[in-house]
């Protein structure tokens, strides 16, 4: 009997342990939709925040995922398990980004009413964006629209994670209001989550 007893507790104590080790694990999952992202804390969701910030640098700035890691402030070893879809492993054990990625992003984009945020599973939307918010910040820094001029001949839309088509503002007239009420600095960007 006494056996028997001792051998529950033991067994108690290891379900203890596996449920506080797995709901652990939980937050440390990739979120594949706004509902699972939206569900993390607010540590979480900066967490995967910078994730996406540094594969997207990796790609763009073609730098190393530890020099990326540590210019966001962010273990390098959270970012390869975490992103490890986006990232490819070298022959010399080194990571590199894969041309394009489906992680999820939860993107700011400016409306005629203020900053929106969208989802978007599509790094090369995710991009597109960037190059828009890049547009926006010079045109309010120096009043030049050229390269906004390149999106009204080109690409108007930036597609969210359900196909949905979100046009983008090329008003000068109103990037103008919303960035004197203060609503388009480039760190809004990504979502807010702090």
């Amino acid at each position: 009997m006494r056996e028997s007893r001792k051998s529950w507790k033991q067994s108690a104590k290891s379900k203890k342990t596996h449920t506080r080790k797995r709901r652990a694990s939980v937050q440390h999952v990739a979120p594949r939709t706004a509902k699972q992202f939206f569900s993390k804390s607010k540590e979480a969701q900066g967490e995967w925040n910078d994730v996406a910030h540094v594969i997207s640098q990796m790609r763009a700035n073609r730098v190393s995922l530890t020099q990326a890691a540590i210019e966001t402030g962010i273990d390098p070893r959270v970012v390869a398990r975490l992103g490890k879809s986006a990232l490819r492993k070298r022959k010399n054990g080194k990571y590199v980004a894969k041309r394009t990625d489906k992680l999820l992003r939860i993107l700011a984009i400016p409306t005629s009413d203020g900053l929106r945020e969208i989802v978007t599973r599509d790094s090369r939307q995710a991009m597109q964006l960037g190059k828009y918010w890049s547009a926006v910040q010079k045109y309010l820094q120096t009043g030049n629209a050229s390269n906004l001029e390149k999106f009204s001949r080109k690409r108007k839309t930036i597609k969210d994670a359900s196909g949905k088509k979100i046009r983008l503002i090329l008003d000068t007239a109103v990037l103008d209001q919303l960035g004197s009420a203060g609503a388009l600095s480039f760190e809004s960007f990504y979502a807010q989550t702090a």
